[in-house]
C-alpha cells in the first residue's frame, strides 16, 4: 500500500495540494462551485463502485490449477486454461 500511495496517490494530489496552499499563504479565497464538488464526489463513487463490481468473482469457484497459455511445437497456440484437480487433492 505504501509503494502505491507514494507512487500513484501523491503525484496526482502533489499539485492540487501546493496550489491550495498557494493560494491560502497569498490570502486569496478558493472558489469552487458546486457542480465540481458534486462531480468529484459522484465520480469517485463511480469508481469505488466499479472497483467493486469487477473485484467480485460472478463465476463458479475455479478449483484446480491455471495452465498459462503456451505454444506448441507445430506452431499452435494453446490458450490458458484452468486444469481439474483430481478428487482426492482437492
Amino acid at each position: 500500500m505504501g509503494r502505491v500511495f507514494l507512487t500513484i496517490i501523491v503525484p496526482l494530489l502533489l499539485p492540487t495540494a501546493l496550489y491550495a496552499a498557494w493560494r491560502i499563504l497569498a490570502g486569496k479565497q478558493i472558489n469552487v462551485p458546486a457542480v465540481w464538488v458534486w462531480l468529484v464526489i459522484s465520480g469517485l463513487v463511480l469508481a469505488s463502485l466499479m472497483l467493486v463490481f469487477v473485484s467480485v468473482d460472478f463465476g463458479e469457484p475455479k478449483e484446480g490449477q491455471y495452465v498459462p497459455p503456451q505454444v506448441t511445437p507445430g506452431g499452435t497456440v494453446v490458450p490458458g486454461h484452468i486444469e481439474q484437480a483430481p478428487a482426492g487433492q482437492r
